[in-house]
């Protein structure tokens, strides 16, 4: 399975061992042992940040998947991305970064995966862009590889009703109408968003996680599990999903699939019509458009078009 790291670690028994001594001896320092070198090295993207609460818990999701990839053969590097929240930067000059962002990631990501030649990878998103960013440089290097979406948010509640992001967008309105005071305006600020997790709607990272589902790069059932139990622990069917994820790489590894196998243009039609289904954020055509482009699947506007105009609503 040691297709491409070989080159970093050499061979034993070979020249080529002999010539990579110096590399084994600065991995030996970050607790590579003699067992590690015989493994398949899989790269772990972690973007977390403590700056929005997509990604606040990705570190934590990130420690259960190295511990996994360790458990189902494999050796992991970890690194991490940047993060831009777009609904605490819209509205401001921080949100010119936030597109832009879904490119820098990517962009660190592939750093990574061919810095160090890895044989496969595994990336974890929350926020919006780091969805795409997160599933981009796969396509693009044709890698081994698969993504996990951190998982939504819970409700959080004030006064018996439930509440999301939207309903502290929505007071602000409330709030400029005269409907409701400055208390109940800090009150709904204060419980609409309870702990880690993306966004609890049908936005850009719901809408991706489930397309990404849908196109055959992620685990099945993972972007519907919640990012967090009731006291703000990673959620029990999201920690199956870290050992999912690793087990289904090496898999993977052992079956040579690569991106490209399962990143079809039938695959992106999947994906089109379940974002449709759902009533998914438009973002989608944005991401998904460019996540054809990576996989060298020709996909347009009017492609999309013709795809979507059979597909019923289903979710709003």
């Amino acid at each position: 399975m040691k297709r491409r790291s070989e080159e970093i670690t050499g061979r034993k028994n070979t020249g080529k061992w002999v010539e990579r001594t110096a590399a084994r001896t600065m991995l030996r320092a970050v607790r590579f042992t003699d067992e590690d070198f015989d493994k398949p090295i899989i790269a772990l993207a972690v973007p977390h940040t403590n700056g929005t609460p997509c990604n606040d818990h990705v570190r934590a999701l990130g420690d259960l998947v190295q511990q996994a990839i360790e458990d189902a053969g494999g050796k992991a590097i970890v690194f991490g991305t940047p993060v831009v929240s777009d609904g605490i930067s819209m509205g401001t000059e921080a949100m010119k970064y936030s597109l832009v962002s879904r490119e820098v990631i990517a962009d660190s990501i592939e750093v990574m995966t061919e810095g160090y030649r890895v044989d496969a990878v595994i990336t974890l998103s929350g926020c919006d862009k780091t969805i795409p960013g997160a599933l981009m440089p796969i396509a693009r290097n044709n890698l081994t590889g698969l993504t996990l979406y951190g998982g939504s948010i819970l409700p959080g509640e004030y006064n018996g009703k439930a509440l999301n992001i939207v309903s502290a967008f929505e007071a602000i309105g409330a709030h400029c109408a005269g409907k409701i005071d400055d208390e109940e305006l800090h009150a709904i600020e204060c419980h609409a968003c309870p702990g880690a997790g993306s966004c609890a709607g049908m936005y850009t990272a719901n809408t991706m996680a489930s397309a990404i589902e849908a196109l055959g790069m992620s685990l099945p059932g993972a972007a519907s599990n919640l990012a967090v139990d009731e006291g703000n622990a990673i959620s029990a069917e999201k920690r199956n999903d870290c050992a999912r994820a690793a087990e289904a790489v090496i898999a993977l590894l052992k079956s040579g699939l690569k991106a490209r196998d399962i990143m079809t243009r039938k695959a992106f039609e999947n994906a089109l019509t379940v974002a449709w289904a759902l009533g998914g954020s438009t973002n989608a055509v944005l991401h998904i458009l460019a996540l054809a482009h990576e996989a060298g699947v020709e996909l347009t506007l009017e492609d999309v078009e013709q795809v979507t105009a059979r597909v019923p609503l289903l979710g709003n």
